[in-house]
């Protein structure tokens, strides 16, 4: 059976640095980037909240998905986020519960 995938984004705060990733495990993806176990642009820059997500039936559909929206600007990212999320609320523990 196939697994899903998400595109989710962290950020460092409301407005602040953002960050397009993709994953069939978003719990626990969101953990690691909130402990700093992946090194890279979301530990350097304090990517730690997850502020949006979307789910997919497969995750080529997900990577697809991931690949248009780190071609849009910023401001089309922002709008997105406070959307679903207008008070940039840490979705991790909905994610995980």
């Amino acid at each position: 059976m196939e697994r899903g995938g998400f595109v989710y984004i962290m950020a460092s705060r409301r407005n602040g640095t953002i960050y397009i990733g993709v994953t069939s495990d978003l719990p626990k993806r969101a953990w690691e980037h909130r402990e700093g176990k992946v090194e890279g642009f979301t530990k350097k820059y304090g990517c730690k909240m997850l502020v949006w997500f979307e789910q997919h039936d497969t995750i080529e559909a997900a990577i697809t998905r991931e690949k248009q929206m780190k071609e849009w600007k910023r401001a089309w990212k922002l709008r997105v986020i406070e959307e679903k999320n207008p008070n940039w609320d840490d979705l991790f523990e909905l994610v995980c519960s």
